[in-house]
């Protein structure tokens, strides 16, 4: 009897044991980051629903280092029609409004003449793609549910999320937990530490749309949109052999440089929420062999001299990765 309880009780230290490892090991592997929280698509999916489906009133403000804070008025709207409307409004300074029926986005501006472009989303502070397409970011990025906390006087979910190969910040997101709606947004670097930050100081949603759309946007008179001539395709001479997980190239082009400065090539790499420009052109012997490093918020300039080519890096990465980008360029074969 004395012995089948020694097995017994040995058994069960074993099986504490694995439990505490098993434990511990799934504990770390989430603070790592490194598996794809199912939570998290549920939070998503139900974020990019809200967005695109519900009539609201939302203000929040805009905070980036070395600027003053912008307070912004956005409200969108489904007509009965199923059109979805949409207008982000800048509040401080002369006015910046941007008014979205549908696929046509029209630009209000006090220093320039208005226009409208063919597009599906406003070009703005808020990150399009990480709204309403959430799910095609995941080749790219983690994404972890972390808990609840308490944003604007409601209970918010928030979502973590990382760059997997780590050439990019990461997010941060405090969704409502009710609606699902974010309340919060925040850009990090490599160390967590903030960048730049979108908090909502109010939210309103309604069954019906507001009657800013009705009295307004339906009657007025939007302005013609912008047709641009097609570009003629340009012989691509260089190319990266470097590019972020899940980015890939989206636009090339060619142009001459004024007073005989030579070609100026120009590529951007993206992901659909970074948007990664890179300038080429030949070097000469007034350009500095020094790298030239700058950085403006999230956003970095970083230029060298990379063999007989200066190359130009901007976007919201780390100094890092458009180190990584410039030094990758080889002429096409």
């Amino acid at each position: 009897m004395r012995t089948f309880l020694n097995k017994f009780l040995l058994i069960v230290r074993h099986v504490n044991v694995a439990l505490l490892c098993l434990l511990f090991a799934v504990q770390v592997h989430a603070q790592s980051g490194l598996v794809q929280d199912p939570n998290a698509q549920i939070w998503l999916t139900k974020m990019a629903q809200a967005k695109q489906q519900l009539n609201y009133k939302v203000t929040f403000v805009m905070s980036r280092p070395g600027a003053d804070p912008q307070p912004y008025l956005w409200r969108h709207a489904i007509t009965e029609d199923g059109i979805e409307m949409e207008q982000l409004d800048q509040l401080n300074g002369p006015g910046k409004e941007v008014i979205r029926i549908g696929n046509t986005v029209s630009y209000f501006d006090s220093h320039r003449p208005p226009y409208s472009l063919q597009s599906s989303h406003i070009s703005g502070p808020l990150p399009s793609i990480l709204l309403t397409d959430p799910l095609s970011l995941m080749p790219a990025y983690e994404f972890v549910v972390v808990g609840k906390s308490r944003i604007s006087g409601r209970v918010a979910q928030q979502i973590r999320m990382v760059s997997k190969d780590k050439t990019r910040f990461g997010y941060n997101l405090w969704l409502d937990q009710n609606i699902g709606l974010p309340l919060k947004i925040s850009v990090v670097d490599l160390n967590g530490q903030k960048m730049e930050q979108i908090q909502v100081t109010e939210l309103e949603v309604t069954p019906s749309p507001d009657p800013y759309f009705a009295n307004y946007v339906v009657s007025a008179t939007m302005p013609d949109v912008v047709q641009f001539a097609p570009q003629p395709k340009e012989k691509q001479n260089w190319k990266l052999d470097f590019v972020p997980i899940g980015m890939e190239q989206v636009k090339h082009s060619v142009r001459l440089l004024q007073n005989n400065g030579g070609k100026l090539e120009y590529m951007m790499l993206s992901d659909g929420l970074v948007d990664i420009s890179v300038y080429l052109q030949r070097a000469n012997g007034q350009v500095a062999e020094s790298d030239i490093v700058a950085r403006i918020g999230s956003d970095i300039y970083y230029s060298r001299t990379q063999g007989n080519v200066l190359v130009t890096v901007i976007g919201k990465i780390p100094a890092n990765t458009a180190n990584a980008i410039a030094t990758s360029i080889s002429a096409v074969q």
